[in-house]
């Protein structure tokens, strides 16, 4: 599988993609929360609305990825890990079932995460302190089952790495 670097907040994230896609030695992937519901049409399309962020000349639709809607969504597709991250009061109870992690917003899955981990020995969940640890130790079948969104990175990165 090809290298992930974490590049920060969205815009740096964007600002790192442009320059890597640039650069003739690598194959650069965008991967950035939506912060918010997706309306139809592509990644660089909602992006583009949202953000307006114009995608470098030539950039494929398979180089940009979108966590829908926040990347704790994916958290929920795999409430297990969460529970041994968190420990023994980690509340599972309050994460409902949701049929589709995608569609729940942002703020319920904060809500709900903060909930759950409250009386943690870890404490509340917090995106700066907790985030890319849970999502190292994700299962990700449980997430791309879950997260069309997440099959479809997954897919990408798999092509990627066996063509390069």
């Amino acid at each position: 599988m090809p290298r992930i670097v974490a590049r920060g907040d969205r815009d740096r994230a964007f600002d790192k993609f442009r320059s890597a896609y640039f650069s003739q030695d690598t194959v650069a992937l965008l991967l950035v929360d939506a912060e918010g519901p997706v309306k139809a049409g592509s990644p660089w399309q909602h992006l583009k609305a949202r953000d307006d962020w114009d995608y470098p000349s030539g950039a494929r639709d398979d180089q940009c990825h979108l966590m829908v809607q926040i990347m704790e969504s994916w958290f929920l597709a795999d409430c297990e890990t969460l529970a041994q991250y968190y420990g023994s009061k980690f509340r599972s109870s309050v994460i409902p079932q949701w049929p589709e992690i995608e569609a729940v917003p942002k703020s319920d899955v904060y809500n709900i995460l903060r909930q759950a981990t409250r009386d943690t020995s870890k404490g509340r969940y917090d995106k700066g302190r907790h985030s890319f640890e849970i999502l190292r130790r994700l299962d990700p079948e449980k997430v791309v089952d879950a997260s069309p969104y997440a099959r479809r990175l997954i897919d990408s990165l798999r092509k990627f790495s066996f063509s390069s």
